[in-house]
Parts: C-alpha cells; structure tokens; sequence
C-alpha cells in the first residue's frame, strides 16, 4: 500500500534519531543533515524535509542528498506504517570472504601512528579500484561482516564528492565488535575508526567506534544488549562540540550502564584520540582511559564532595523557650515546622511568642494570618514584645484591667522591627480579585528576595491553600510539597499552624494534625500546643509535645510534654527555666515613660 506523508511520522523521526529540528513554512529544518552532519565545518541548517510531500534535501554541495522521507526513513532503520504492516529495516547482506590487507593501507595508518599488527587484526585494506580510498569492515559480535565504510584519504574539499561514505543499505554497527570479546574490561568507544584503532595499538582491549559519526544513533539500537554485556562504557570522544553531542546521545542511549568519559585535561589540547597518539605517544592514550570520570547522573552527588557540618553549629533561630531548644536544637534554616493544637488553646500566641523571640535574634519576619485582622497580630505581638514592664492597664467596668501599649512604647517598638517585619494584606483579595495576585508561595518567595526574609508564619494552613478544588487532599499535599521545597531553596524557617483532627485527645500527636498524611510526612518538626489538665495546671498552663524531630530524633510526648506558663499582661509563653519578664533589646538603651501617650518627651 502507498505510504501517506503524515506530519507526526516526520516528528517521531527526528526524535528517533535525537535531530534537533524548527518548522518554518511547510518545511522542517534539520539543524544538521542526518547523512552528512555538516561535513568538516559541521554546517548547521542544510537539510531538510518538505511536511506536506516528504521531499527531503540537503544544500551542501559536498552532500547533497535527496529524495523522499520514505527513503529517509530507510536508510536509519525508521519503521513507517504503511497501512497494512511495518516492515523492520532490511539490511543488504555482504559476501564473507578473507580480507587481504593491502599495502597502502598499512602505509597510510603507519603515517597515523598506528602499527601494521593493528591493522591485519581489524583487517583494515584498501579498495581494488582505488588504492586511496581506505575499507574498513564492520564485524557483529559473531564475526559476520556486516558492513562497510571508507575513507579517501586523498581528500580534496570542493572537490571530492563525501570523506567518509558507508556501503549502501548495510547494518550499522559498532566498528571493532568482533575484536572486542573481553567482557570483563571497559568498552571503549570513540566517535571515528582511526580514534578506536589508535587506542587498541596502545594495548588497550574493547575499542571501538560509532558508525555514523557524533549525530549518529541508529547503532544504539542495533547493539544495545551487546553493550550492556560489558562491566562500563568509557567515551573517548573528539573533544569539541560534536564530540559531547555523542556524550550525550550515549548517556540518553544507555541510562543503567556505569559510564565514564575521558576527562578534557586529558586532551592535552589535541582533538581526538589519534591526534594525541601521534603527538604525544601511547602513554597519554593509556592515561586518558585509567584517569576517566564516572558521569555524574543528574540529582546525584559523590558522598564525600559533601561537606562535613557540625549540625549544632548550623545557622539557626531560637524559640526563646528554652527546652523546646535544648530538644530540637534550634529551628534551623531549610527547615519546616508544623504547630497543631486545638482551637482556643493558644498555638497562634505561641506562633506570634516564637516570632517576637525571631526579631530579638536580629531576623527578618514575614507573617501570613489567615484568621485575624494585621491589627489584631500586630497588637498581640506588640504586647509579647514589651512585656509586662512596658504595659500599661486602665481599669475596665468590670472591676478589673484591661492592658494596652501606649503610643510611645508602640512607636518604640515600630522603630525597632522596621523594614524586618511584613504581613501579609489580606484585603487585597478584596481590592483586587484572586486573578490578580499572585499565590501565596509566589508571594512568599518574593518577599523572601525583597526583604531579607528568615522566618515565615503560616497562621493556618486551611486559610492558605484553595478550598474550591475537588480533592482538598491533593491541594493540601501540593502546598506542603511547596512550602518545603521553598524552605529549602531561600534557606528559611517556615513555621505552619495546623488544625488538629477531631479527637477526643489532649496528647496530641503526628496523626493528629488534620488534612493529608504529607502535612507532617514533610515537616522537619512537629510541635503541639494542649491544655494542661493536671494537677499543676494553675502554674503551668499548657503542654508543648515534640512527636517529630527529624534532626536530633528526641520526642517528648505525654509525661514527657514540656510545662509552659502564660502571662495573662504581655501573653507571653515560657518555660520553668524562661524569664517572661526579660526586657527585649528594643527597650534595654531607652526610658519609656508610661505617662507619655502620644508624642516623645523633648
């Protein structure tokens, strides 16, 4: 049945055959031609193929290929459906007869530093009709010549036709295959055929080469199992560009194999490997291949390029109560921190304690609170600031105090946290729409980058993520996944608040937290905030549990829970070691007269 030029079999194609390709017009523009990949100056954008009729051609005068994409696809082995069935690359077979290695041949390698031994055992000879034109025969694995190509190595550009040029319609193998049979060392493989020779004159087994040159990759498919038969690659290129064209096309080949590749050091500054034979001998050969470097796979790194750290010396904020520290070391930078307690106990003050404690260390804070209005956590952070030492209280109807900061001490504290504390404007959703700001990572992470960010709060998690999906679980995870990766990336803290399940339980732990199981399958730390109900509950308010700390592994649940107490003036939370009293740095040089309300004494 005729074939039906389809624009998607020219698509697959060139993926096939990893061609880099651009459309213009009706035309699909190869950035090298498949059969002559640029010639000597590897000139880009000579070829290509006509998507409506499948014509193809190449410009350059020393190519100039042409014909159909179906014969295009013939001669890389790209099978094509033809309606009725895919008819797999048919090879034309050639005569097995003893090579007899002529002269020239031998000549002409001996001019290229390669000896006569190496050429009767790769059976390098020369045509009968042209004793300038070099044959070398391609050998599979069994011994059977399945190929051939030459070489003129008389050469004239603008004159001569092509260089180099391959048997018609013969299989294109690896160069040296039958020569390569010692399964336990290295398969060496270089982009030309005097590269490969060059290497196996220095005594080294396994050397072979591409059939088709660096762009080539038909071969890969041909030879896969045979390759993956030997313990490792090593790729002894050319060392130019086309040279880590092949590199890459190996590695994208061959994914599981242990690959190594020459190191360019090792070049010497010459090209190729038959280049530093004749200019520096068989001992740089022998050095190129011992001194190869295993390639590095992406998102993997050698253990011992890792720095060694002194954890406890790392970069990190305190809590400011003291046991929560000694247990977790600190909160680190990168790190994820997930607070969870029930409602009405008191986690958004301990959120807001820890962030007071944040700015006293000399870092920079952002603030998301998707339940209270600025003005109310800035008026409870600004209590926890200045303490019960710079609070001042008026009686209210109710026979007792109410306590509230003053303008001056208000104004003192503004000072001290300028341009290091930000929150985030929940009105603009109002003001603007939801398709007109960015997501609250975005904004995050910009924040970050502005301001100098260390230290964000996140006051709670099921304000921040978007309740109108389908599947909360996923929205949830997404976020998480997020926050973690953002945590990591900046170098910040990230300090999430998180509704509990609804348990009937005070001994909160990592399953308590509400929502997808990733919330605390991600976090570094987990803190939960309870009510304390025992006996001592007058002194100590309030349970705080570690039921997660990835760092340092020590967890304090039940009995185990730390004891804080809460000042009802400044709603500070603190220890039995922690001084809710302290005066913060933003006071310790100033005199706040608590007489003043509105303007500093002159």
């Amino acid at each position: 049945m005729k074939y039906q030029m389809r624009r998607e079999d020219l698509v697959a194609f060139a993926s096939t055959i990893n061609a880099e390709t651009k459309e213009k017009g009706k035309e699909l523009i190869f950035k090298l031609c498949p059969y002559c990949n640029g010639g000597d100056n590897h000139d880009k954008e000579t070829f290509s193929v006509n998507i409506e009729n499948g014509a193809f051609n190449c410009f350059r005068a020393g190519c100039g290929k042409r014909g159909h994409f179906v014969e295009l696809a013939r001669d890389f082995g790209y099978a094509l459906d033809f309606g009725d069935s895919k008819p797999k690359k048919q090879y034309r077979k050639l005569a097995q007869k003893e090579i007899v290695v002529r002269s020239k041949a031998v000549e002409y390698l001996e001019s290229r530093g390669i000896s006569k031994e190496t050429a009767e055992r790769y059976k390098i000879t020369t045509r009968k009709d042209n004793d300038n034109i070099l044959v070398f025969p391609f050998y599979d694995e069994k011994g059977v010549m399945v190929a051939a190509k030459y070489r003129n190595t008389k050469f004239v550009k603008g004159v001569d036709k092509n260089k180099e040029f391959f048997e018609n319609d013969t299989k294109p193998v690896l160069f040296g295959m039958m020569q390569a049979s010692d399964k336990t060392k290295p398969l060496i493989i270089t982009e030309g055929q005097l590269d490969s020779l060059s290497i196996a004159d220095c005594g080294i087994p396994n050397a072979v080469s591409v059939p088709n040159g660096a762009n080539g990759s038909t071969w890969q498919s041909l030879c896969y199992d045979w390759v993956m038969g030997f313990p490792e690659i090593i790729i002894f290129g050319d060392g130019d560009e086309p040279g880590q064209t092949m590199v890459e096309r190996i590695i994208k080949g061959f994914p599981n194999a242990r690959i190594k590749n020459v190191r360019k050091i090792d070049y010497l500054g010459e090209k190729d490997a038959n280049d530093i034979l004749r200019a520096y001998g068989k001992q740089a050969i022998i050095n190129c291949v011992n001194n190869a470097e295993v390639i590095d796979i992406d998102a993997v790194k050698p253990l011992q390029l890792v720095k060694n750290v002194d954890i406890s010396a790392m970069p990190k904020v305190v809590t400011g109560i003291a046991e929560i520290d000694k247990a977790i070391g600190g909160m680190y930078f990168g790190q994820l921190i997930v607070l969870t307690g029930k409602r009405g106990d008191g986690k958004s003050t301990l959120a807001s304690n820890i962030c007071a404690n944040v700015l006293e260390q000399n870092y920079n804070i952002f603030v998301y609170s998707g339940e209270l209005p600025d003005y109310h956590f800035k008026n409870w952070l600004d209590k926890q600031i200045a303490g019960k030492e710079h609070a001042d209280m008026i009686p209210n109807q109710y026979g007792g105090y109410d306590y509230y900061i003053s303008d001056y001490t208000g104004a003192v504290i503004n000072s001290w946290y300028a341009d290091r504390a930000y929150i985030y404007d929940n009105t603009v959703v109002y003001r603007k729409g939801t398709d007109e700001i960015p997501t609250l990572i975005e904004t995050i992470e910009r924040a970050v980058c502005r301001y100098g960010i260390n230290f964000v709060l996140i006051d709670n998690l099921m304000t921040a993520i978007s309740l109108d999906s389908d599947d909360i679980y996923l929205e949830q995870g997404k976020f998480i996944k997020n926050l973690k990766s953002l945590a990591l990336k900046m170098n910040i803290v990230i300090l999430l608040v998180a509704h509990p399940r609804k348990e009937n339980r005070d001994d909160l732990g990592n399953d308590s937290v509400s929502g997808t199981s990733v919330i605390t399958n991600m976090a570094d730390v987990v803190l939960t905030y309870s009510r304390n109900r025992g006996d001592d509950a007058e002194q100590y308010q309030s349970l705080i549990g570690i039921p997660k700390n990835r760092l340092f592994g020590k967890v304090l649940m039940g009995d185990a829970r730390i004891k804080v107490k809460y000042s009802e003036i400044s709603k500070r939370i603190g220890g039995k070691s922690d001084n809710l009293n302290r005066v913060y740095s933003c006071f310790e040089s100033k005199s706040v007269s608590k007489e003043v309300t509105s303007e500093p004494p002159f």
